[in-house]
């Protein structure tokens, strides 16, 4: 006994009152799910495919579906085809090519293939400096640009001479193909294998160009790179690409800018980010030091008592927005302080009387040495302006001056 077919209105899950359009966005859910194509070899995928056509098939056409309504399933038993319903003479075509587009990439596309179209787009690339990145910049570039022929005008053809209409399509640049499928006979459009959808043939072509109707020449091309391009950023020529076919437009050139690193600083989008090395002194006792920006050196002033690895902003000095030249980053600067490899005496003599002060174990260790050796000096210098002992900060500042290694 076969097996009872399913009502087809339950089969694409719509009320008996659906339109075209709910019946269409039903069905292209379904034909996506199951599609064989999606699940090679699934006989149950392909099963719940061919059902879902088949109602669509039926009650996507007004006088089917009239019958159906009316009399059900058997409106188109013993007719035979794929499950009881004959798909054959029907133009699948219209339905695949409509609903499946997307599914097969693209799908048909009703346009005429000989209609205008732009040309392509071409890419190159060039090479500025963190500098120019900063301030923006004219680049001249050399590319090989496709133009329209000046012996045929772009025609093909050899002078003289014009391009035919194609006898195969008709001119249209496309001709329908009739292929078996699951349901029967399918037609599809495609582009005319003969013209290669451009609706002409050309029997004389222009010896120039060889029937392409264009050449190429080396040109020389100006590119304007705004202030606050980033590196991997593109920009856009309009009209300087590939000549467009049929009367269309010409592409667009895309200029990728490769922004040559700086050795002192790092960027991360519109903020800039180096270092600066501070010495011991500068660190614990505060100063001003010279700082290289993009906009060249500036005064920072270190706060007396700064740790290794401090890390301060200069406001509005990093890179400015590409498309509000007003707007700019900030400026990120990591303080190095340096230590000391190289001391004299008298240096040394200073660290170890701070350390004293401090209570570290280092002044601990000579507590005894330290309080003999200032008795002694305490004596020495007594009544004298000459032996008047420096305090342990101008001591520190003085020695600490040229006593970092080279």
């Amino acid at each position: 006994m076969a097996e009872e077919k399913r009502d087809y209105y339950e089969v694409l899950g719509v009320s008996k009152t659906a339109d075209e359009a709910e019946l269409k966005k039903a069905y292209r859910a379904l034909a996506k799910k199951y599609h064989p194509d999606m699940h090679p070899g699934d006989k149950e995928a392909e099963a719940k495919f061919k059902e879902a056509s088949e109602a669509y098939a039926v009650l996507s056409d007004p006088e089917k579906r009239r019958q159906y309504d009316q009399f059900g399933h058997a409106a188109f038993d013993g007719t035979g085809g794929a499950g009881g319903f004959d798909f054959s003479g029907m133009d699948m075509g219209d339905i695949f090519g409509d609903i499946f587009g997307d599914l097969f990439g693209g799908g048909r596309s009703r346009r005429s293939y000989n209609g205008p179209m732009q040309g392509a787009n071409v890419r190159t690339s060039v090479r500025i400096t963190f500098a120019e990145a900063f301030t923006g910049c004219e680049k001249e570039i050399s590319i090989n640009q496709k133009d329209e022929c000046s012996n045929c005008h772009g025609t093909g053809a050899r002078p003289g001479t014009s391009p035919e209409t194609c006898s195969k399509c008709g001119g249209r640049g496309r001709v329908l193909f009739t292929q078996q499928s699951l349901f029967g006979m399918v037609q599809t459009e495609q582009a005319c294998p003969d013209c290669k959808g451009t609706g002409k043939i050309i029997r004389n072509k222009c010896p120039q160009c060889s029937g392409t109707g264009y050449t190429t020449s080396r040109k020389k091309i100006s590119v304007s790179i705004p202030a606050g391009i980033d590196d991997g950023q593109v920009v856009r020529l309009r009209g300087q690409g590939e000549p467009g076919t049929n009367g269309g437009p010409r592409g667009d050139l895309l200029v990728e800018v490769d922004v040559a690193p700086d050795a002192g600083f790092a960027r991360q989008e519109m903020d800039i980010y180096s270092m600066a090395n501070i010495s011991f002194a500068q660190a614990v006792l505060g100063g001003d030091i010279r700082v290289r920006t993009v906009d060249g050196e500036v005064i920072y002033t270190v706060k007396p008592g700064t740790q290794p690895g401090t890390r301060v902003r200069l406001k509005g000095k990093g890179m400015p927005s590409i498309r509000n030249r007003g707007v700019r980053g900030d400026h990120y600067l990591t303080l190095n302080v340096q230590v000391p490899t190289k001391l004299n005496e008298e240096a040394k003599q200073a660290l170890r009387d701070y350390d004293f002060v401090s209570g570290n174990s280092l002044g601990q260790v000579r507590n005894t040495a330290s309080t003999e050796s200032a008795s002694a000096g305490n004596t020495k210098g007594k009544g004298s302006e000459k032996g008047k002992k420096k305090g342990f900060f101008d001591k520190l500042k003085e020695n600490f001056e040229d006593t970092f290694e080279e």
